[in-house]
């Protein structure tokens, strides 16, 4: 297994992306700033994409241009077109994401167009992104199972995965949108996908919906995949995908890792904190199960 793994956090974007009710601008730095003094290095912050069809997501301009700089911290943000990423790069982003699909119904209803159309779509990006020197991570979504299409062939994940190390993702994160996924299928679907992409570039993005999410790190880790994304408190979902849970709560992550003994410079306590405060902003309780136990320990 790895001796060190890097966590990217979810929680200001994909955990917040399907809030019902505004999130204060103010309260997402807020957010922010506490998860980096939890020692956590790479976190994305927004997504410059259209607030007709992500509503949370309108402030992205603002919580950018927000966020507090410190060194080593790395704040990214989600761009699906050109227009996206230049304007994220004017407000400073670090790093910009693209996201595909190994769903053909799926792609054509998160960003209405065919997974051919989406990766010609990420050509600027990824173009433009070299010449202004930012790095690109590329999403692959449902490579576990589609709330329309059902499963899912590891031969198509693999095959949006090597087209989007082609364009120049340095990083391609594999999502378990609708969180259907057990171990043997995470082997499976890894296995053909490492077969075209080095692990050392692979992610493991595992949403909770069956409570599966922990077992899948842990068989993403048997095969030597080192970087995960989590969301604090483990808030989240997708407007795309009724029913899914939110993304692998990262104090359950990151309690797995510290006892398996493996380094990821996150302090849990200061981020369950962390967890804690943007639960009592929105109202309501974590999902994360080590941030209940470690509540009802200081309790008692």
């Amino acid at each position: 297994m790895p001796a060190r793994v890097k966590l990217v956090e979810m929680g200001a974007r994909d955990g917040l992306q399907n809030e019902p009710g505004n999130v204060a601008t103010q309260t997402k730095l807020d957010l922010i700033a506490r998860l980096a003094q939890a020692g956590l290095r790479h976190i994305e912050a927004t997504a410059f994409v259209s607030p007709k069809w992500v509503p949370q997501m309108a402030d992205h301009d603002a919580v950018m241009r927000g966020v507090p700089r410190r060194a080593g911290v790395v704040y990214s943000a989600l761009t699906p077109n050109l227009k996206g990423f230049e304007a994220a790069l004017a407000a400073g982003a670090d790093e910009v994401a693209v996201f595909g699909a190994a769903s053909e119904t799926f792609s054509q209803k998160n960003i209405n167009c065919s997974i051919a159309e989406s990766l010609q779509r990420f050509e600027a990006v990824t173009r433009a992104a070299r010449e202004a020197g930012i790095p690109v991570r590329g999403y692959v979504s449902c490579v576990l199972g589609c709330p329309y299409e059902g499963a899912i062939a590891p031969q198509a994940v693999a095959d949006v995965a090597a087209a989007l190390l082609d364009q120049g993702c340095f990083e391609i994160s594999l999502g378990d949108t609708i969180g259907v996924g057990t171990p043997g299928k995470t082997h499976a679907m890894l296995e053909a996908v490492m077969a075209r992409v080095p692990v050392a570039q692979l992610a493991g993005h595992y949403h909770d919906t069956f409570g599966q999410a922990l077992a899948n790190v842990y068989a993403s880790l048997e095969l030597g995949v080192a970087t995960f994304d989590s969301s604090v408190a483990g808030l989240g979902g997708c407007p795309y995908a009724p029913g899914a849970a939110g993304n692998v709560a990262s104090e359950d992550l990151l309690y797995l890792l510290d006892g398996l003994g493996i380094e990821t410079g996150v302090d849990l306590h200061k981020l369950a904190q962390a967890g804690d405060f943007i639960c009592q902003a929105l109202g309501r309780t974590t999902r994360s199960k080590v941030a209940q136990a470690l509540a009802g320990r200081a309790v008692a």
